[in-house]
């Protein structure tokens, strides 16, 4: 069997559109978030893992990242995560709370910030490891201007509001305001839903990374 033959299926439990998780308590979060220096995101951003060039000018900080792209259930934390883990903790908790995963995991975890007139192209987040969990964004700072394009819709996400997003279908973000937005982004999934049938032939086929 080789790669080519094996077809990695989306996690059923997914949402094919956007699905609205209710509003987070961010006010500790945000008010760090506000707070970081512009040396340190620019630092963390040259150090990121996700360097794709449909991310346009988005920096990141990124607290927790797979250790493949091809396997959701490796991951590990990066050298940010434990100063913020405290913040970031509540505040994933509360997002997820309406899932009732028993043991839930967050195989990715990030800050976005997309400055005024920046653009996220058109994309889908083809990588293996991206069809199991959850997508999930909780925006912490954003304008009237930011436009979301998910599940074949514009959407304007408030701050404070998390939403799980489609992940595998075309998507883009447009920020027509005047300040910056910057976006909790994360994955989540069950630890205890069976891992798919795919999963174990795909990675013994070799598939590339």
């Amino acid at each position: 069997m080789t790669a080519l033959s094996i077809e990695p299926v989306a996690n059923p439990r997914k949402t094919s559109s956007v699905r609205q998780l209710g509003p987070v308590d961010i006010a500790v979060l945000r008010e760090a978030v506000l707070a970081i220096p512009e040396d340190v995101w620019e630092a963390e951003n040259a150090s990121k893992p996700n360097k794709f060039e449909v991310l346009g000018c988005t920096r990141h900080i990124v607290f927790r990242f797979i250790d493949s792209p091809r396997d959701w259930r490796r991951s590990h934390d990066r050298s940010a995560w434990p100063q913020w883990r405290s913040l970031l903790e509540p505040v994933l908790a509360q997002a997820v709370r309406d899932y009732g995963y028993a043991r839930g995991v967050f195989p990715r975890v990030m800050l976005a910030r997309l400055p005024a007139g920046g653009i996220i192209h058109p994309h889908i987040d083809a990588n293996p490891a991206a069809k199991w969990p959850h997508k999930i964004h909780v925006p912490v700072s954003t304008n009237p201007g930011v436009v979301s394009f998910f599940g074949g819709a514009d959407h304007h996400f408030p701050a404070g509001q998390a939403v799980e997003v489609n992940n595998l279908g075309p998507h883009w973000v447009r920020n027509g305001g005047d300040s910056d937005r910057v976006h909790l982004i994360f994955e989540y999934y069950d630890i205890d839903q069976p891992d798919p049938s795919w999963l174990e032939p795909f990675l013994l086929a070799g598939a590339p990374r």
